[in-house]
């Protein structure tokens, strides 16, 4: 007997997977499914099993009586399932438990989320509309996207998806596809349509494509009237039904039939797809072979009812072959016109059988069989997840098309002869792509009153961004240009003074109102405004990532859907979130703590903290203010004194780039450099040993105590409140020192012994470099580094003396001076010495702020490329940032300060030796670390109100921030 059973389990074991491969909604434990449905299907009544025909909608935001009514309906009526539409998750998921506990069969829980969720609900997630991933190329990214949807469903209790929309939109006037449509190439609609379907599916979700047979070649809404599909049977199985035979073999669970007139198919006269038993039964069931289930769009949609009417639409469409039969007007109505039918014969036992168990199986194939109340607990963490945000980020990355890049002027490259301009168009926000844009360099938004005005206001810059930004809020929103805009931009255009590139943040087919793209000197399509749309595109134009989007519709003028120039990255910093670079946010928040520590114990009032890693700044925030009793906040805008960063940020840079070219090198010694001090003690002191502190120099010398009376205040020998004849040189506020001191500073340097012990951290090399830069050069530190790097780099705001390129308002306060300049030191150098050379020194004298700081050690850590220039070799970064002295115990670089050879030193030790930075005496550091791809910038005034204050150095903050971010990394 055992013999017998097992060989019947073998039988019927291959039977159900063989028709599994026909029949979607079998699944590899059919037998336990097959008995499920039996058992179920035995013990139902007619009208139970007319019931499971049904699908109405509800919605969570809807007034509790209108709910309480549904839940009235599955008890008296049978309901097979619900379709959910607006509301909020919590809300949806406890009437979903209410409605399940009053069901005698659990109901089959549906909802339109093409994009997630959110297309209904309140506080969900929402991916990229399908028009946006129709421009990818990579299909397993929207099967990634399918999947996470599906994810998103099924925590919700969501059996069924409404979804792929796989319309091929071949109108651009359709009114209710659009966005909704992969685009208009048959191909691309059905790889991502099965991209989707097997992402929805792995995550357990039932799929329903649609609309069948086709509603992307239309320009009537369903809703309103019936659209007219006018297309010969050779032209829809060319093209619209293609998708649906490449979804069936991928084993989608069910097909939508939409409300058509589609003459070729169904000759009966105005008789609506959804109705059509040849459309139904013999074009989809019996020429495709589709087993799965098939659902009616809307019954109350007029497409339908003012055929049929209310009652019998329901019932025509069941007769045509249809398995569920989705929100009808008159539930009652159309269940009686069943019943009736079926009392009369006109519905078979059979006919009722098979949808009814088709219907059963799909509950099983949803794990319906072993039904379990939706858990609240964390819902909303569930449905707005890390792995949600990296994936969205993700699909523009790969989504975003450069359409026209004339002269290859995208990305944006050679920033030291750019200036740039952005112009807003459009309805919604642009702020987040001119904020994105302007961290890669100084970018200015222009208005103008009318197109005179802006084109006047236009005339100093070369290069003009216009961001055409149309709401994001759902696909139907209005998309195209205004009249006024398109004469704005054909103006905008025929301006040759600069170069025109247009930023599209809206459905694609807005720009088949532009007359031509001639005009156009780049053309970038970014689908919608979200923000990572905006912040994506700004780093496709900066070069930070390439572009890799096709279109998915075609734009006119021979521009064709397929199309797109693959952009290139330029090695500029990306902006992100730790994840995406293998970091945890959760123990990221320890820096948070630290730093609000710090201010809290009052080591400093504010502070810029910025970590990079892998090419991304994946954390970037400000803290405090900029003085303890300040009303503004610090942001990204404002400045700090860099103090000695400006050795490795602005001194060093010029060196090695000098060593490259020959005119300098690491062995010449200050004798050399500068012949004045060839009878000096310091004759002998090379480079190499200076820039390692190893040159047995003193650490620093005060020469501004020589300048000040007998009172300690500022000496009339020396000083005059206003510029004059040999008084040239800025100090501070209303305090100008005597050009001749010039030479008492070099002379007193020259007169200086070397030091006994031969490690000695010491300002004094950067006096005798930028000397000999400026003298070897003929231009001024300042100049020199900012035309040969920072202009390069984008980095806008790192300059010597503040005050003359930017706001007092956004350079924060170093000290309450009451020793030399007896004044707030705000704007000027902080350094008595470098002070005393006008704000420019070799030492000290540099502002900047984080994001700044990032590109230059991001410079060092890509080997001297960022941007597309070449700024240094490799190798030069190499020969400086290496150890020469560690077998006498100096751990310092050429310049660059390297961790700590002791217990205790300038880093967390949690670093790799091949590690360089540097700290200020303001309160500055920052580091990068090759392996682990780092870059971590804390900017502080710990010196604000006085620069006694040594708590920041006592308590090590800075580095056990650094070893915060190291112990954030997963491993």
């Amino acid at each position: 007997m055992r013999k017998i059973y097992s060989s019947f389990v073998f039988i019927l074991t291959f039977t159900l997977l063989t028709q599994a491969q026909r029949d979607p909604l079998q699944t590899v434990d059919s037998l336990e499914q097959r008995v499920w449905v039996e058992d179920t299907y035995k013990e139902m009544s007619l009208q139970e099993k007319i019931g499971q025909l049904f699908m109405v909608l509800v919605a969570s935001d809807q007034s509790k009586e209108s709910t309480d009514r549904i839940r009235d309906l599955i008890r008296q009526e049978h309901l097979g399932g619900i379709i959910f539409s607006t509301g909020g998750p919590v809300r949806q998921a406890r009437l979903t438990n209410e409605y399940q506990s009053v069901s005698k069969i659990p109901l089959l829980i549906g909802m339109d989320a093409e994009w997630g969720l959110a297309m209904r609900l309140d506080s969900t997630f929402a991916y990229p509309w399908n028009m946006t991933l129709g421009a990818i190329r990579d299909s397993s990214l929207v099967e990634s996207i399918g999947y996470r949807i599906g994810t998103h469903a099924k925590r919700l209790g969501v059996h069924i998806n409404f979804a792929p929309d796989v319309d091929i939109n071949i109108n651009p006037r359709n009114p209710i596809i659009g966005n909704r449509s992969f685009g208009e190439e048959r191909e691309n609609v059905a790889r991502k349509g099965a991209a989707f379907v097997r992402g929805m599916s792995r995550a357990g979700v039932l799929t329903s494509a649609k609309h069948f047979p086709g509603h992307g070649d239309t320009e009537v809404d369903s809703h309103k009237d019936l659209p007219v599909i006018p297309f010969e049977k050779e032209r829809l199985d060319s093209i619209e039904i293609y998708p649906y035979k490449n979804l069936i073999r991928e084993g989608v669970t069910g097909v939508m039939v939409a409300h058509l007139n589609v003459p070729a198919l169904e000759p009966d006269e105005k008789r609506p797809s959804s109705l059509s038993k040849n459309i139904i039964s013999k074009t989809l069931k019996e020429d495709l072979g589709f087993r799965g289930l098939i659902l009616t769009d809307a019954l109350n949609m007029n497409g339908v009812t003012s055929f049929a009417g209310e009652d019998q639409a329901a019932l025509e469409a069941f007769l045509a072959g249809n398995d569920i039969l989705l929100m009808p007007r008159n539930l009652q109505g159309a269940r009686a016109a069943i019943e009736k039918a079926f009392s009369e014969g006109a519905i078979s036992e059979s006919r009722l059988e098979t949808s009814v168990k088709k219907i059963l199986m799909a509950k099983y194939k949803a794990g319906l069989q072993a039904y379990r109340p939706i858990p609240l607990d964390n819902l909303y963490e569930d449905l707005n997840t890390i792995e949600d945000s990296l994936l969205y980020e993700r699909a523009f990355e790969e989504a975003i098309t450069l359409v026209k890049n004339e002269v290859d002027l995208l990305p944006i490259k050679n920033l030291e002869n750019k200036k740039i301009a952005y112009v807003s168009m459009g309805d919604d926000s642009g702020d987040a792509f001119l904020k994105a844009l302007q961290k890669y360099t100084k970018v200015t938004q222009i208005t103008g009153k009318d197109i005179g005005a802006l084109k006047k206001n236009l005339e100093p810059y070369n290069l003009v961004i216009v961001g055409f930004h149309r709401s994001n809020e759902s696909p139907w929103k209005p998309y195209k240009f205004s009249e006024k805009e398109l004469f704005w931009l054909a103006e905008l255009g025929r301006q040759r003074s600069f170069n025109l590139v247009l930023s599209v943040f809206a459905k694609p087919y807005a720009l088949l109102d532009l007359v031509n793209y001639d005009d156009l000197d780049g053309l970038v399509l970014s689908y919608q405004n979200s923000e990572i749309a905006q912040e994506k595109t700004a780093e496709i134009i900066f070069g930070a990532i390439p572009a890799r989007g096709k279109l998915p519709v075609s734009l006119g003028s021979g521009i064709k859907a397929g199309s797109g120039i693959l952009g290139k990255s330029l090695g500029r910093l990306g902006y992100s979130i730790p994840e995406r670079v293998g970091m945890d946010r959760k123990l990221l928040k320890r820096v948070d703590t630290l730093v609000q520590n710090g201010i809290d114990s009052m080591m400093f009032p504010g502070a810029q903290v910025l970590v990079a890693r892998k090419g991304k700044v994946i954390y970037d925030r400000n803290f405090g203010k900029p003085t303890y009793d300040g009303k503004d906040s610090i942001n990204s805008e404002h400045l700090y004194d860099l103090a000695s960063l400006t050795k490795i940020l602005a001194t060093l840079p010029i060196v090695m780039s000098m060593e490259e070219e020959g005119k300098i090198s690491l062995n010449d010694t200050f004798g050399e450099l500068i012949p004045a001090y060839d009878t000096t003690n310091l004759k002998d002191v090379t480079v190499l040993k200076a820039l390692s502190h190893y040159g047995r120099l003193p650490s620093w010398i005060a020469f501004y105590l020589a300048t000040l009376d007998k009172n300690r205040k500022p000496s009339p020998e020396f000083y005059r409140s206003r510029p004059g004849p040999g008084y040239s040189i800025e100090v501070t506020d209303n305090l100008y020192l005597s050009d001749a001191y010039r030479d008492s500073i070099y002379n007193r340097i020259g007169r200086q012994s070397l030091k006994s012990n031969r490690y000695r951290y010491s300002d004094v090399p950067y006096y005798v470099i930028k000397k000999y830069i400026e003298e070897k050069l003929g231009e001024p530190l300042d100049n020199l580094v900012t035309e040969k790097f920072y202009k390069p780099l984008g980095a806008d705001h790192t300059r010597f003396r503040p005050l003359d390129y930017f706001e007092r308002e956004r350079i924060v306060p170093s000290e309450i001076d009451n020793y030399y300049r007896y004044q707030t030191v705000q704007g000027y150098v902080h350094d008595m010495g470098a002070a005393m050379q006008g704000g420019v020194g070799g030492h000290a004298g540099l502002f900047s702020n984080a994001n700044d700081v990032a590109k230059i050690m991001q410079m060092y850590l890509q080997g001297g490329y960022y941007g597309g220039d070449r700024l240094l070799q490799s190798r030069t970064i190499e020969k400086f940032n290496k150890c020469y002295f560690c077998n006498e115990d100096v751990r310092r670089g050429v310049g660059f300060d390297k961790p700590q050879l002791e217990p205790h030193g300038p880093t967390c030790g949690c670093v790799s030796r091949k590690s360089f930075g540097h700290s200020g005496f303001t309160g500055t550091y920052t580091w990068a670390d090759p392996e682990e791809e780092i870059v971590y910038v804390f900017l502080s005034n710990r010196t604000y109100p006085s620069s006694t204050n040594n708590l920041l150095i006592k308590s090590e903050l800075r580095t056990r921030i650094q070893q915060a971010i190291y112990d954030s990394i997963i491993k």
